[in-house]
């Protein structure tokens, strides 16, 4: 019943997440008449960047009219906002940032995104700026960050700004001096380049729109257009979680009190294998490792629990930690440009194929334990006392008695020496040790 249960969960578990690891179902974009619509929320993070990038890339290949980027963030990580920046100024569509609805905020980070799109439109109601780098200072609190960084960021966003014809003096102030703008006043600066109320009104404004691209004059056609409306996929969502610096943390300090317990409580194998594979993405969270790396680290460590597994001992934990650490390291695969899709489907259907088939062995096992915990429950006794023994070494009174080719200890009840051969009755156990007494002559058996 046992294996029923949990073949119905792997199986169900295998399902869900096949129906993951799938593409997000998206409207056929071949036609020119088309917008993707890609949604940024919360905190910018590394996936936050890679998602960005790869939709923007397929609207490139649907030959799309523009990009439309709705954005409502309080800020986020320096190296994947600079990355959507280079993103936005290395396609030759035309990207819009939106900061709708009413009441978002375009801030920090946000201002960065805003200022490099070729069009920065905003709802009534939102606000964009407050920018100026900060640091956690020593008491626990926040703090200007160092003057260099200062320094760099607000000649970042200057430059951002040059090469999208924003003023230049107000994008800095946004660094150097916190500056924040509302829609108004952003709209009358020269920040924002178009007002809307929503998206439909948007499209509106944006048809007929000239945006100048590596020199060259683009013009948009989007009333009526066809939105692709895109998500993040698992291993997206996965890396805007992991690399949360909160979520790193936490992820890193697990990570290090299961290592700790795990040398502390050697042969348990629980904490340190989780520990393991959650301090790897911490690490990774707090980006000292890259995607790649990630991924290949957690698929060669999933290998080696599995095969840790096959030669040790155990209840099936180091089978366990290598199944997670295989589906983690198959989600942060990333897709390299120069490898075929279909290789990396076919390779997370592998990794699923050997998840499944480990995690049915796996239950064999356990349920092979049960069994034997149970049986053993029933009948506290684990070795069956024999009834009769014959003497290996000489009784006198303590010495080694067999039965049927297994050796015991024996003590003999009886005063005297029983010598080697004799044939003796055994009488009770204690523990590994049995008490027996010698047999007649004429009594006698097969050992």
């Amino acid at each position: 019943m046992i294996i029923k249960r949990g073949l119905v969960f792997i199986l169900l578990g295998a399902a869900l997440l096949v129906m993951f690891l799938l593409p997000a179902s998206e409207v056929s974009a071949d036609g020119r008449n088309v917008v993707y619509v890609i949604p940024i929320e919360d905190m910018i993070t590394v996936g936050t960047a890679g998602f960005l990038e790869r939709h923007v890339l397929k609207a490139e290949e649907a030959g799309a009219q523009a990009v439309i980027v709705m954005m409502n963030t309080p800020g986020g990580l320096v190296d994947a906002t600079l990355d959507i920046n280079r993103i936005f100024r290395g396609t030759y569509l035309p990207v819009v940032v939106f900061v709708a609805p009413s009441g978002a905020i375009a801030a920090s980070a946000g201002a960065f995104i805003l200022i490099s799109a070729d069009v920065a439109a905003m709802a009534p109601g939102t606000t964009v700026g407050a920018a100026q780098p900060i640091t956690l200072s020593p008491e626990g609190g926040t703090a200007p960050a160092e003057e260099k960084t200062e320094r760099f960021l607000a000649g970042h966003i200057r430059s951002m700004a040059k090469e999208t014809g924003r003023p230049e003096e107000i994008a800095e102030k946004f660094i150097t001096e916190n500056l924040v703008l509302n829609y108004e006043d952003a709209m009358e600066l020269g920040v924002s380049d178009i007002t809307a109320a929503n998206l439909n009104e948007l499209l509106l404004e944006l048809d007929g729109y000239e945006v100048e691209k590596e020199g060259e004059a683009l013009i948009m056609q989007t009333a009526g257009a066809r939105l692709v409306d895109v998500r993040m996929n698992i291993g997206e969502r996965l890396q805007n979680t992991l690399s949360n610096p909160q979520v790193a943390f936490l992820l890193l300090m697990l990570g290090l009190a299961g290592i700790y317990l795990g040398l502390n409580m050697p042969g348990t194998f629980v904490p340190e294998v989780l520990g393991g594979i959650i301090l790897v993405m911490g690490i990774y969270g707090m980006g000292l490792f890259d995607i790649s790396t990630t991924g290949i680290i957690l698929l060669v460590v999933g290998v080696a629990l599995i095969i840790a597994e096959i030669f040790t001992p155990g209840f099936g934990i180091l089978g366990i930690g290598g199944i997670i650490s295989l589906l983690f390291g198959s989600i942060l695969l990333p897709i390299e440009p120069l490898m075929a899709p279909d290789w990396y489907h076919a390779f997370r259907a592998t990794v699923i194929g050997v998840v499944v088939g480990v995690g049915i062995l796996l239950l064999i096992v356990v349920q092979a334990v049960i069994g034997s915990w149970r049986r053993r429950k029933k009948e506290p006794r684990f070795f069956h006392m024999p009834e009769k023994a014959v003497v290996v070494e000489e009784l006198s009174p303590g010495g080694l008695v067999s039965f049927q080719g297994e050796i015991w200890k024996a003590r003999n009840l009886e005063k005297g020496v029983v010598e080697v051969g004799r044939e003796v009755q055994v009488v009770n156990q204690e523990g590994l040790l049995l008490l027996v007494k010698a047999m007649d002559e004429n009594e006698g058996g097969i050992f």
